[in-house]
């Protein structure tokens, strides 16, 4: 696995779990790719995604971003397709990175929990460029997932919630032991999955072992009625 790794990036707890493990395992993550959606999308994680640049600097580590109008999914109606077409300015942008003259591109790391149909993708991107897939939390147990990003120091903010079950005081709520334990209540009652795979909530990473500086958030509250999200006024590193 030598070489340079790129590590897929949201600034959220999964692929900042995945990047940590690179890391922990030596993997040479020379650059974090992060892509902004317009929208709604199928396969990339949507809010907060403007912090990924504050998250990058305190981890030290070379950031490329993929902006709304490098997209062509617009007119697609069809998921499979729509997918497809998300993922071509990825492609395109790991493409380029790998034609640079200081880089021998290995592979890239993904947070990919239980989705097959980012993961197939992602999976077949890397086919095509001839690199490596690097995904620690496929198909792992997310409770313990969970438990393991704690233990090792991550502090996590919810930053948008859409399930029943989940209501406003949610914003900005620390991701802890604690809020596993109510989230794990949930499941049994409504279904709610521990890491919020089915888009049950989203996450921002403020601090973590990997991280130089923590990052001090502060945000006002958008709720509409069963659903709602931060919207951050200020972010710096502390």
């Amino acid at each position: 696995m030598t070489g340079d790794w790129v590590s897929l990036f949201s600034g959220g707890k999964d692929s900042s779990w995945a990047l940590y493990r690179a890391l922990e395992e030596g993997l040479d993550v020379s650059r974090l790719l992060t892509v902004h959606p317009a929208g709604d999308s199928y396969m990339y994680h949507t809010p907060a995604t403007r912090l990924a640049g504050l998250a990058a600097e305190s981890v030290g580590i070379d950031l490329v971003e993929i902006e709304p109008d490098d997209f062509g999914a617009d007119d697609v109606d069809d998921a499979g397709a729509q997918g497809d077409a998300e993922l071509e300015p990825m492609e395109a942008a790991l493409r380029g990175i790998a034609a640079a003259d200081d880089v021998d591109l290995a592979g890239v790391t993904a947070g990919a929990v239980e989705s097959e149909f980012q993961t197939d993708r992602i999976r077949g991107m890397c086919d095509r460029l001839g690199i490596d897939l690097f995904a620690p939390l496929w198909r792992e147990d997310p409770v313990e997932l969970a438990e393991a990003m704690f233990d090792a120091g991550f502090e996590i903010r919810i930053v948008q919630v859409a399930a029943y079950g989940l209501d406003e005081s949610w914003l900005g709520r620390r991701y802890d032991r604690e809020a596993l334990a109510e989230l794990l209540e949930l499941r049994a009652e409504y279904g709610v999955h521990p890491l919020g795979e089915g888009g049950e909530f989203e996450t921002y990473v403020v601090d973590g072992p990997h991280m130089d500086r923590r990052i001090e958030l502060s945000y006002d509250t958008v709720w509409e009625g069963d659903r709602g999200h931060v919207v951050v006024t200020d972010a710096a590193l502390e």
